[in-house]
């Protein structure tokens, strides 16, 4: 088989990509990347003269481009999008451009191509807001918060008009929140591990209450290979950790893990609109794929605490630059910004 990987010098795509050429001697992988600021080819610097890899930058906007790309593929995995909440909040322009745009572009050109498998990768967040102790299956009514869930779940649809309207082969993999090796550090978790190993201040937003699941980017990997190989057409899997821990507990426990104090941790001001539960039932991925996670939270937090800290050349190359203003602009300048962005957040 040969895959269109969309997306995959970023964090779960280059994870991806290892995970399959390491699992599945016979495929060959195309990268398709533009190597925005998330993008980044170190990622995948240990397979970039494997035989059956191949990258090709460029935006998934470009049709032209991406039908060169995909022609003599039999299959797209489609990582490739805006996917940080806050920046989709100070921006949201480059989110509804990547993520619907980008999305749309890509089913004209597979549905062109007749192109076999279309494997559309989302997110728990379009599910929104879940009560306590509530959980979202995949009939979970889509309820999204920010621009950036809306973008996903805007093009969640996309692909399911275009299963029902011209017979695309697609499926679509929900997960919840990943963690591992290779993350870019403004997610919640390297945001967290990064700061703490360098005796910098974590910053909580609100309360630190929010509740995630957690879920290892090798067990999501594992999961969207099955999907790919076995999962029906026309079909939603979600793809959890079964692990929901609050941020702040999270934030603890990972202190604890680094031997760090607990005076690291400070509260900031919110995100506006800031969801408080995600947490995913997964019965299909278990029934129908045989899947489900097998790293322990606690084995995955050592695991990435201990990637971060024997990776300080990776970690030192992408905080340069446009991480370090919107670093300084969004959490050392948090207060005077978001009242530029949402005037009445006080």
């Amino acid at each position: 088989m040969k895959l269109l990987v969309t997306g995959g010098a970023g964090f779960i795509g280059s994870n991806f990509i290892r995970h399959v050429l390491a699992a599945r001697k016979d495929y060959a992988l195309v990268n398709y990347d533009k190597l925005t600021y998330a993008g980044n080819l170190a990622n995948l610097a240990e397979v970039a003269k494997d035989p059956n890899y191949t990258f090709i930058r460029g935006d998934i906007c470009d049709a032209a481009r991406v039908e060169a790309a995909m022609r003599g593929c039999d299959a797209v995995v489609h990582f490739a999008a805006e996917s940080h909440v806050d920046r989709s909040i100070y921006e949201p322009a480059p989110v509804i451009d990547t993520n619907i745009k980008g999305t749309f572009t890509l089913l004209e050109v597979a549905r062109g191509v007749k192109i076999k498998r279309f494997l559309h990768i989302s997110t728990d967040e379009v599910y929104g807001d879940l009560p306590p102790g509530a959980f979202a299956d995949e009939t979970s009514p889509l309820q999204p918060s920010s621009p950036y869930s809306a973008s996903k779940a805007g093009a969640d649809l996309l692909v399911l008009s275009y299963v029902r309207t011209y017979g695309l082969p697609a499926v679509i993999t929900r997960s919840s929140n990943n963690y591992g090796p290779y993350q870019f550090p403004e997610k919640f978790l390297p945001l967290m591990i990064t700061n703490a190993l360098d005796h910098k201040a974590l910053p909580i937003y609100g309360d630190g209450r929010q509740q995630r699941d957690w879920l290892h980017v090798e067990d999501n990997c594992r999961g969207i290979l099955a999907v790919l190989e076995k999962g029906r057409a026309g079909e939603i899997y979600n793809i959890g950790g079964f692990d929901i821990e609050e941020n702040l507990t999270m934030a603890r426990r990972l202190l604890n893990l680094a031997n760090r104090p607990e005076s690291l941790l400070s509260y900031v001001k919110d995100r506006p609109g800031h969801d408080r539960r995600y947490a995913l039932r997964c019965q299909k991925m278990q029934a129908e794929l045989n899947w489900k996670p097998v790293i322990s939270l606690e084995a995955g937090l050592r695991q990435t605490i201990d990637w971060y800290r024997t990776h300080a050349a990776w970690l030192t190359d992408v905080r340069g630059g446009e991480y370090r203003s919107y670093y300084t602009k969004y959490y050392e300048n948090r207060d005077s910004s978001l009242r530029d962005i949402v005037p009445s957040v006080t």
